[in-house]
């Protein structure tokens, strides 16, 4: 293979507008099957669109939208309106917006099997809702129904499909609210005086019909039609493609099986499966979800011979030769630059032809720089590899750069001749720091704040930096733009790739999320400092509420290289009139003030995503008393509570294999983390011991599992979880301020060694507990009864049991959110509950 080393000289116009950025993997171009590029061909010829709308990732039905995606041919997206900041994480500890970042990947990895676009709207996952109203009052439905009219008018369905009904049956009022929301966008798209403010960028836009993707509750994959009243279709879905060698319900699993923080891994199906679709508004159908939309060029005006053109292609095409449909593909590109570019159509199928193009030269690039972040202003260097794969001439005009670099050239592609070159460009001082857009400022009511109306839906920011190759096919001039991604290589996954960022020039981390103080004894903040960039010096400040004391005032810093750490620390406490609030670091220098710290959210099935959230800790000031000290903790799903028990003065040990077989008699306290027995199969060979631990004068508490049975997986069935028997339900309270009643106000749980009262149980966030325990033993006593409004009493939250000379717990109050969020009233409860051995 021969490189050709060129050297950039001179700028052409720029390339790179907001509008470039599109839905594009921050990673390489992957090669395109034969099969697949005949479908992408046929794909010209059908002019038809499909908004999918439901409420949360893993929401959607993969079956149904590979169907429309690759069998349809449509344009296809699914909108999803939250990120599912409020779900369970099954693999790490990241929880409410970071837990939505990962959600955000896994359904951008599952868009990428299945064929759709993936959006989202402002709304904030909050966690399990009962109803519409709550939803939408939560969230401002104004603000939420004008995100699904903006979709509608940027993508122009012609036909929307609700996931979910807007009532009951949907199982969840996030759920329902999204059929609610479609329905009502459905109504207004189309009326200009509805949020004209979007109209700057977009037009009014009516759609066909609104349809329900039905199913039968406690049925949800069957094949059994519907007892509906109504106009009612279904539709085969899980056909066979022979072009790609799949059928839908193998991509379907394929895709489903992205969502690995919910443990949504499914298997594949290979059978027939129905998809029913109930009409909720717009012109009846007779066989099928498209009737009366015309799919052809025919909605296109003097777009007459653009069809024969498509389908000339179809007939010449060579699986063998991809590259001699690119003469006539360059053709029919300037056919429909002819055309009207302003029509969604005619710009989307121009952009198709051009993917096209490219995957039958098998023509690659892609742009790495030495680091994978820089600050504003920093100069880096960046590599840039070209290769076209085709005996077919392809000129390299040239590459431009989004941070101002040109390269011009003239340069004519052969076969496997790599063209690769090393720059240096410059990040504008004026670039912004790579925070995911939605997160840049507070969450507000329900909602993620956004100022710019086109960043709204995207499902991650543009790139950082952005590259854009221009190359000349027979006469014809295109340019590919493609994200600057890093890229190292692991010895075991091979290439690794990861989004570019620009990062600020220091960044602070405080070693505890949570402070608490039971008197006023100091306790020492340690602050790790990271270096954005080389040579950055100042001073390191902690900005407390007034009432606390920190010294020294402040500290100096000085880090010579890119990437190095300096730890440092202070002593914090509080006086008589501290207050509970929040503690700050500010690193002064002499390019500014600057208060990001810095979380990498690192899973292998997503790209590495950098967050920078404010370089802060929470200080309570808490009257706790804690008799039992030495705690075995059971890693679960992953939660942060052992950082809460050391703060509460703890020594905790993880148990795993070694500590299980060992003695456990040390230990006054042994807790599982949420969702241990669901996670590790495993825990149930230990369950013996753990009981004759307990039956010894042992303390244990189980935090919440969920039941096993499930019709998207299967998992192995628990252990009897305590010495006797009771049963795990779906029972939650989700209103974080429910009246909880204690049953027994003199039980020891409530009143040793700390006096439990109402007052403890107000600041809590998101809910007070889900998956209650039911169906428990005479032996076990409930502790508390709580509701959310207009519902029955529930008695399965915390249940206690006197077992042999120990005492045994299982509870489905979310300690994991609430103790990492220094709610007080939690640290008190959970310090009574380990200390229940240790009056």
């Amino acid at each position: 293979m021969f490189l050709r080393k060129l050297i950039p000289p001179l700028l052409f116009g720029s390339l790179f507008t907001f509008a470039t950025f599109a839905q594009v993997p921050y990673g390489p171009i992957k090669p395109t099957p034969p099969g697949e590029i005949l479908s992408n061909l046929h794909k010209l010829n059908v002019l038809g669109s499909v908004l999918y709308v439901a409420a949360h990732p893993d929401d959607e039905n993969t079956l149904f939208l590979a169907y429309m995606a690759k069998e349809r041919l449509v344009r296809t997206a699914y909108l999803s309106l939250t990120r599912g900041d409020g779900g369970q994480n099954l693999i790490g500890p990241e929880q409410g917006e970071n837990i939505g970042v990962i959600r955000t990947q896994e359904l951008l990895a599952a868009r990428r099997v299945d064929g759709p676009d993936q959006y989202f709207s402002r709304a904030y996952d909050f966690g399990f809702s009962k109803s519409t109203d709550e939803a939408v009052r939560t969230w401002g439905q104004e603000k939420v129904l004008a995100d699904v009219v903006w979709m509608i008018r940027k993508h122009q369905p012609d036909i929307i499909i609700t996931r979910f009904p807007p009532d009951a049956r949907a199982g969840h009022g996030h759920h329902s609210a999204s059929g609610f929301l479609a329905e009502e966008a459905f109504k207004i798209s189309g009326d200009p005086t509805k949020f004209p403010e979007q109209l700057a960028f977009v037009k009014p836009w009516q759609a066909k019909r609104v349809m329900w993707n039905m199913f039968i509750p406690g049925q949800f994959l069957s094949n059994k039609k519907p007892e509906e009243a109504g106009n009612l279709i279904g539709i085969e879905t899980g056909l066979f493609n022979p072009m790609l060698g799949r059928s839908y319900g193998e991509i379907a699993s394929e895709s489903r099986s992205q969502h690995k923080s919910q443990g949504f891994g499914v298997p594949a199906s290979r059978g027939a499966k129905v998809d029913y679709l109930l009409l909720k508004n717009g012109d009846t159908m007779e066989k099928d979800p498209f009737d009366g939309v015309d799919l052809t060029w025919k909605r296109v005006p003097r777009s007459e011979g653009v069809q024969a053109m498509v389908t000339q292609l179809i007939t010449a095409y060579k699986a063998d030769r991809p590259a001699a449909s690119v003469p006539a593909l360059v053709q029919l590109y300037g056919a429909l630059g002819k055309l009207d570019t302003t029509n969604n159509y005619v710009r989307a199928k121009r952009q198709d032809v051009q993917n096209l193009i490219q995957q039958c030269l098998g023509l690659w690039f892609e742009t790495n720089p030495t680091d994978f972040a820089a600050t504003p202003g920093e100069k880096i260097t960046i590599g840039t590899n070209i290769v076209s794969r085709a005996d077919l001439p392809v000129k390299l005009l040239g590459v431009r750069y989004s941070a101002g670099k040109d390269t011009t050239m003239n340069v004519t592609l052969k076969p496997n001749d790599v063209i690769q070159y090393t720059t240096t460009v410059t990040i504008p001082k004026t670039q912004k720091i790579s925070q995911p857009y939605w997160l840049e400022k507070p969450i507000v009511k329900g909602v993620f704040q956004v100022d710019d109306q086109r960043l709204i839906g995207l499902p991650e920011n543009p790139p950082a930096l952005l590259a854009s190759y221009t190359v000349e096919i027979d006469g014809q001039p295109f340019t590919y733009s493609r994200p600057v991604v890093y890229k190292s290589t692991d010895p075991v996954d091979g290439e690794i790739y990861r989004p570019f960022i620009v990062q600020p020039d220091v960044m602070a981390n405080l070693t505890e999320r949570v402070f608490t103080f039971s008197g006023t004894t100091a306790k020492t903040a340690d602050v790790v400092l990271k270096a954005g960039r080389a040579d950055v010096s100042g001073t390191l400040t902690l900005n407390v509420p007034s009432g606390w004391r920190v010294t020294p005032s402040s500290l100096p810093f000085a880090l010579k290289n890119k990437g190095d750490e300096q730890r440092i620390s202070f002593s914090v406490s509080p006086t008589a009139q501290a207050t509970n609030g929040k503690l700050q670091a500010v690193m002064t220098t002499n390019g500014g003030t600057f208060t990001s710290g810095l979380r990498y959210v690192a899973y292998k099935h997503i790209p590495t995503q950098t967050l920078f959230p404010s370089a802060e800790a929470k200080l309570v000031k808490l009257d706790v008393k804690v008799t039992a000290k030495n705690i075995g903790y059971i890693i679960g799903a992953g939660d942060e509570i052992p950082a809460a028990l050391q703060q509460m003065g703890c020594r905790v040990t993880v148990l795993g294999p070694a500590e299980l077989n060992g003695n456990l008699s040390a230990y006054d306290a042994i807790i599982t983390g949420v969702r241990a027995y669901n996670t590790d199969a495993s825990l149930a060979r230990y369950q013996p011991k753990l009981m004759e631990y307990v039956k010894n004068g042992g303390t244990m508490i189980v935090q919440y599992v969920t039941p096993t049975s499930s019709f998207l997986r299967t998992e192995p069935p628990l252990p009897p979880l305590g010495p006797y028997p009771f049963a795990i339900g779906r029972e939650r309270v989700t209103e974080e301020d429910a009246k909880m009643t204690f049953i027994n106000p003199q039980h020891p749980l409530l009143n040793t060694p700390n006096k439990i009262t109402d007052a403890d149980f107000s600041g809590w966030i998101q809910e007070r507990g889900i998956y209650f325990a039911q169906d428990w033993a005479k032996e076990y006593q409930p502790i508390f009864s709580a509701n959310d409004q207009n519902e029955a009493p529930k008695q399965g939250s915390l249940i206690y049991a006197k077992y042999g000379k120990g005492h045994y717990m299982y509870t489905g109050l979310v300690f994991f959110r609430e103790l990492p969020a220094g709610v007080p009233g939690a640290y008190r409860l959970f310090a009574n509950m380990i200390s229940a051995g240790k009056p």
